[in-house]
C-alpha cells in the first residue's frame, strides 16, 4: 500500500502539479463568464468544517478556488464554535453548508431558513449488516442504532420504508447518542451499521460483516444524488453573485477530487480532516464516489424519493412538491452545468 509522504501535498500544489496533465485548463478554472460577473458582494465566506467525512473533500479542496473568485476571508468554523451544520447554516451562522440532503429534510418541511442549491455526488453509503441480516427486510425485528433526527436514522429509515417495514414498529432503536455507532456494531450490540466513507471501505478491508446495500451500485439510491450543497436563505437572496462564485468554486473542487483522487485525499491529510493512517481507504473512497453525478442527475428526483418514503413513515408532512417549490433553488446550478460543460 502507498505510504503517505512526510510532507502531504498542498492545495496549491493539488491544483498547479505537473502530473494533473492541465486539468486546469480542462476544466475551465477560471473560464471568461467568471471574469465577466460582478466581484461578490461580500468578501467573507463560512463553512462549517466537518472531520472524518471524506466524501464532501470537495469543500476543502475548493479553499483556493474560493479565493479565486474573489473570497478573501475563507472561514472553515468547529462545531464548537457554530453547533452542527444543520443547525448552523439554518441559523445563519455559516453561509453554505455541503452535507448529507437527508439531514436538511426537516428544515426544508418545516420551511426553515435553508434552501438547497445543489448536489455533489451520488451515494457513497453502504448498510453493512451481520449473519443475521442478508436483505433489507432481515432487519424486522432487528437492533439498530439511530436517535430520531440523526442521518443514520433517517437513511435506514427510508430503506425500511422502500420495503414496505414500519421504522417506528419493525426495528429496535438504540439512541444512547455518546455511543459511536461503529463499535456498537464491532461489539455485537446491533445488527447492521450505516458506514460511511472511509468506514465503509475500511469494514471491506478487513471483512468486517457484508454489505446489505450499496448506495453506490443499488438501484435507486445510485440514481440519486447523496450530498447537496445548502445555503442560508437570506445568504443566497442577499449576496446572489457570492452564492453562484461559491458554487462555481465547489462544483470545480468537485471536478478535480473525480480527476485525482490521491491528491485530494492528501489536502485532507494536510488540512487533518482524516487521520493520515486513513489516507490509503480515504483514496479508495474518493475514488469510488461518483463525483461526475452533479451534472447528470436531476436534484429534484431525490427530493421526490426521499420525500415519498419519509412521508410513509410519518416523518415528513409536506408534499415532495412543495418542498421543491420552498427548498431549493436551481438557478445558479442550472447556469453552472452550461458553462462549465466537460
Amino acid at each position: 500500500m502507498r505510504r503517505v509522504r512526510e510532507r502531504p501535498w498542498s492545495r496549491r500544489e493539488f491544483l498547479g502539479g505537473a502530473t494533473l496533465g492541465g486539468a486546469a485548463g480542462l476544466i475551465g478554472l477560471w473560464p471568461p463568464g467568471a471574469a465577466a460577473e460582478p466581484p461578490p458582494e461580500t468578501t467573507r465566506i463560512r463553512f462549517r468544517r466537518v472531520g472524518g467525512t471524506v466524501c464532501i473533500a470537495p469543500l476543502y479542496v475548493a479553499e483556493d478556488l474560493l479565493r479565486a473568485e474573489g473570497f478573501t476571508d475563507v472561514q472553515y468554523l468547529t462545531r464548537d464554535d457554530v453547533g452542527t451544520s444543520v443547525e448552523a447554516v439554518g441559523a445563519g451562522r455559516i453561509d453554505l453548508a455541503v452535507n448529507v440532503f437527508l439531514e436538511h429534510m426537516a428544515q426544508l418541511d418545516a420551511g426553515d431558513s435553508v434552501v438547497a442549491l445543489a448536489g455533489i455526488h451520488g451515494g457513497c453509503y453502504e448498510l453493512v449488516g451481520n449473519d443475521r441480516v442478508r436483505n433489507l427486510r432481515d432487519l424486522k425485528g432487528k437492533t439498530l442504532w439511530g436517535p430520531p433526527g440523526a442521518l443514520e436514522y433517517l437513511y435506514v429509515a427510508s430503506m425500511l420504508a422502500f420495503v414496505g417495514l414500519d421504522p417506528r414498529r419493525d426495528v429496535r432503536w438504540l439512541t444512547e447518542d455518546s455511543d459511536d455507532p461503529k463499535e456498537l456494531f464491532l461489539k455485537g450490540r446491533t445488527d447492521a451499521v450505516l458506514a460511511y466513507p472511509p468506514d465503509a471501505q475500511e469494514f471491506r478491508a478487513k471483512k468486517i460483516g457484508h454489505v446489505v446495500l450499496d448506495t453506490a451500485k443499488d438501484r435507486p439510491w445510485s440514481e440519486l444524488l447523496c450530498c447537496f450543497v445548502f445555503g442560508n436563505r437570506e445568504f443566497v437572496k442577499r449576496y446572489p453573485v457570492a452564492t453562484k462564485r461559491a458554487l462555481r468554486a465547489l462544483l470545480k473542487a468537485t471536478d478535480l477530487c473525480a480527476q485525482d483522487p490521491a491528491r485530494a485525499a492528501r489536502v485532507l491529510v494536510e488540512g487533518k480532516y482524516t487521520p493520515p493512517e486513513t489516507y490509503n481507504y480515504a483514496v479508495q473512497a474518493i475514488r469510488e464516489v461518483a463525483y461526475n453525478r452533479w451534472r447528470t442527475y436531476n436534484p429534484d428526483a431525490t427530493v421526490r424519493f426521499y420525500a415519498l418514503r419519509l412521508r410513509d413513515a410519518g416523518m415528513v408532512k409536506s408534499s415532495p412538491q412543495k418542498l421543491i417549490a420552498q427548498g431549493t433553488d436551481w438557478r445558479f446550478l442550472n447556469e453552472l452545468k452550461k458553462e462549465l460543460k466537460g
